[in-house]
């Protein structure tokens, strides 16, 4: 196992969507997920977090210690009573020595484990891992407006179908989007928890990588135009940090755009500072 990393880490993300849904909610049909009460747009963490999964087996494709323990159709079951086969244990026997064996296996083999953590007791028992990775729900910077489009479909699914559809009728259809916003989210790596894991520097490569790209390869029509425009990291010199992390975030200021009444369209409708910092605290601009 590598060495687990020995510095905490802070960062900001900013991505930005152009005519597309960057993530529904299912509890209002699919449209894009609204802070109710000051109309700020939302992505949540797990939606942000899918994608990076999906950037580590697209690149990585299954090498040792890098395979994902919750991707698409994985009965998580299944993946855990692997380390059970591998280490000849008996899931059966569910004393607090085979737990932690599991639990070590699978923070081992299994990127997301070690990064994110998991729970794992929910067939053969392997404990449960808080993740030293952990990320907000990313906000918009300025208040959306989900528009609702109408979208028409010519070929009919069924028989049935086409005997019901006549002259120039279509099926009908909804499609939501956000004309534009800037997204802004942060994120947490703890070495405290890392140590526990085995998170290390080349998972933390991995990982920067993998935000940094974990829009170019997840395109879709609902999706619209979404690219990652900053990705802001804050290394502190001490493992406990060198300041804390709001005070750190509050370092980079996308200032109001004044009497402009128009709405941003274009991520050069913003302006983005990072000012000074605390010591024992660097700043590194991925992006």
């Amino acid at each position: 196992m590598n060495t687990p990393i020995q510095n905490r880490y802070d960062f900001v993300v900013l991505f930005d969507v152009q005519d597309g849904n960057p993530n529904g909610d299912p509890d209002a049909g699919n449209m894009p997920r609204v802070d109710p009460d000051t109309g700020h747009g939302l992505v949540t963490d797990v939606c942000l977090k899918r994608k990076i999964r999906n950037m580590v087996l697209l690149t990585q494709d299954e090498k040792p210690g890098c395979d994902i323990f919750v991707k698409e159709k994985a009965i998580l079951n299944h993946q855990i009573e692997k380390a059970y086969q591998e280490l000849d244990l008996d899931p059966k026997k569910k004393n607090q020595d085979n737990v932690d064996k599991a639990k070590e296996w699978m923070c081992q083999n299994f990127f997301d484990v070690r990064t994110f953590g998991a729970v794992m007791s929910t067939g053969a028992n392997a404990g449960q891992v808080r993740g030293p990775v952990q990320f907000t729900f990313a906000r918009s910077v300025d208040r959306i407006t989900p528009t609702e489009h109408s979208i028409t479909r010519m070929a009919v699914a069924t028989e049935k179908e086409a005997e019901k559809q006549s002259g120039d009728n279509r099926t009908m259809g909804r499609k939501s989007t956000v004309p534009y916003a800037l997204y802004r989210g942060h994120g947490f790596i703890s070495p405290a928890l890392a140590k526990q894991t085995g998170f290390s520097d080349e998972d933390l490569e991995l990982l920067w990588k993998s935000i940094e790209q974990m829009f170019e390869h997840d395109r879709s029509a609902a999706r619209g135009l979404m690219t990652l425009r900053k990705l802001i990291v804050f290394k502190h010199d001490d493992a406990l940090g060198n300041a804390p992390a709001a005070k750190l975030f509050e370092a980079v200021q996308i200032p109001p755009r004044g009497d402009d009444d128009r709405p941003a369209r274009a991520f050069s409708d913003y302006e983005v500072s990072i000012g000074e910092v605390p010591e024992g605290v660097e700043v590194i601009e991925r992006i």
